[in-house]
């Protein structure tokens, strides 16, 4: 991802420049280390930029939680950074690609935008981690009265698939860059023909971080139609055994579940061919909806009110993570923006599906920096620990 290697200059100087710049709107300083954050707003986003200081050079970069899916905004931003604040760039890796971007689709959707959006069809599908785009992408084509909404990680995925979206004038995807695990509780219930999760990452060593888990399951139950079905295809014993395991848990009322060995599909990706040659063994595991689900209904309020920043606010929260029925409160890192207001890095909600906000407090209140989170019941009582460890005058 874009960053730059510069000569070691005094981080003081921006507060200088902040009043007259383009795009830098605050600077916020570490209260546990020596790092510090640029507040950005360029291209009509908000994001911050890191600064790590170094003997032989300054790392200025991204930040992971608050980056923007258009790369060439970061690079454009850190490209004014280092001009307005007269940086010495020892190294560089922010050259603006010419081609046109791709981000800029309408095939792009944010996860805000399920708050309240207009689904152009009346099938719908998901795929969760698309990686190379195959599958979505002929799913697409051989089912034109049908949506499907791609969900990726990995930004570099998420731009080539919206090129070829673009290339084959497919007018039936969209692309989510975000975690499967929280956005499935932005869908209506019953909503969905089928969820693939095809070659899902196995975490071996971090079985909490698998895309399958009960939650998951739950989930996919409530926003598939009745008869519709979540499909798994892997090459790894150990998840498909995982897999079963959480299909026909203790708390899974009633399940109808299908196996499949080595069954060859009319599209594979390359991964999949090096391992078929390799002679892996590569399961299927569907599971049917057996009913209906209630509707969910998305009244959840993530303002802070009345929350603002009070002196030493930094030194009363806690600096361990508080655990609580279902759910986790962790305020991870405190940057202070001067004298009365405070950035805090904030890891929350599920234990298998956590969120990583930013929340600017000032004396003139309360926000979540950039955006609020995901509408999920976890995140709400989240959200009301947060409010009151923060109102802890």
């Amino acid at each position: 991802m874009p960053h730059l290697k510069v000569t070691p200059f005094n981080t003081a100087s921006i507060n200088e420049k902040i009043s007259t710049s383009k795009v830098m709107t605050f600077r916020a300083i570490s209260l546990t280390g020596n790092d510090e954050v640029i507040g950005v707003e360029w291209g009509g986003e908000e994001f911050l930029i890191q600064i790590k200081p170094d003997e032989k050079a300054t790392l200025v970069k991204y930040d992971k939680v608050t980056r923007p899916l258009k790369v060439n905004l970061l690079k454009e931003a850190l490209d004014e950074v280092s001009k307005e604040l007269g940086l010495e760039i020892q190294k560089s890796n922010i050259a603006i690609s010419n081609t046109k971007a791709a981000l800029s689709s309408e095939y792009f959707k944010k996860i805000e935008d399920f708050e309240d959006i207009v689904y152009p069809k009346k099938k719908i599908s998901v795929e969760v981690g698309f990686g190379s785009g195959r599958h979505l992408l002929y799913q697409a084509e051989k089912n034109p009265d049908t949506l499907f909404i791609g969900l990726e990680i990995h930004t570099p995925s998420a731009q080539q698939v919206l090129k070829q979206i673009e290339l084959n004038n497919i007018e039936n995807i969209w692309v989510v860059n975000y975690d499967a695990r929280l956005f499935l509780e932005m869908l209506p219930s019953n909503a969905c023909e089928q969820i693939f999760v095809h070659f899902p990452v196995p975490w071996d060593k971090k079985p909490l971080r698998r895309v399958i888990s009960p939650s998951f399951l739950a989930e996919s139950m409530r926003v598939l139609r009745k008869d519709g079905r979540l499909e798994l295809r892997t090459d790894s014993d150990n998840y498909y055994w995982y897999s079963l395991e959480t299909f026909f848990g203790e708390a899974v009322p009633k399940t109808h579940v299908e196996i499949r060995k080595n069954e060859a599909l009319e599209v594979i990706s390359k991964y999949e061919a090096r391992w078929l040659r390799q002679e892996k063994d590569i399961y299927d595991v569907y599971v049917k909806c057996l009913g209906t689900s209630e509707p969910r209904h998305l009244g959840i309020d993530f303002n802070f009110n009345d929350v603002k920043y009070t002196k030493g606010l930094e030194d009363r929260l806690p600096k361990k993570a508080k655990v609580y029925d279902g759910y986790f409160v962790h305020f991870e890192r405190m940057y202070k923006i001067g004298e009365e207001s405070l950035l805090v890095k904030c890891a929350f909600g599920s234990f298998d599906r956590p969120e990583h906000k930013y929340i600017l407090l000032s004396s003139q209140g309360c926000r979540y920096f950039v955006s609020p989170p995901v509408k999920t019941t976890v995140n709400s009582e989240a959200h009301k620990i947060i409010m009151e460890f923060l109102n802890n005058v």
